[in-house]
């Protein structure tokens, strides 16, 4: 079983799409669900960060895997 409920795929997207696109997918889920999100612009890293800050989402796990970027960002 997956540690996420909801999966977003952001490859070959850049900024700002990857963060429009996560707000959207976060938007449509229920409180305590976890969203994962798949992304190949290395400056997401620094976006979802702000983003979560900003929004008072839980970011719970980053990482990096060659050229892709993952995070697991869990809805307040």
């Amino acid at each position: 079983m997956p540690d996420f409920d909801m999966e977003l795929d952001a490859r070959g997207l850049n900024c700002p799409l990857p963060i429009l696109r996560a707000k959207k997918s976060i938007n449509a889920m229920n409180a305590g669900q976890v969203l994962r999100i798949i992304a190949t612009d290395p400056g997401s890293v620094k976006d979802f960060e702000a983003f979560c800050k900003q929004t008072g989402n839980e970011l719970l796990a980053t990482s990096q895997d060659g050229g892709e970027y993952q995070f697991n960002i869990r809805k307040s």
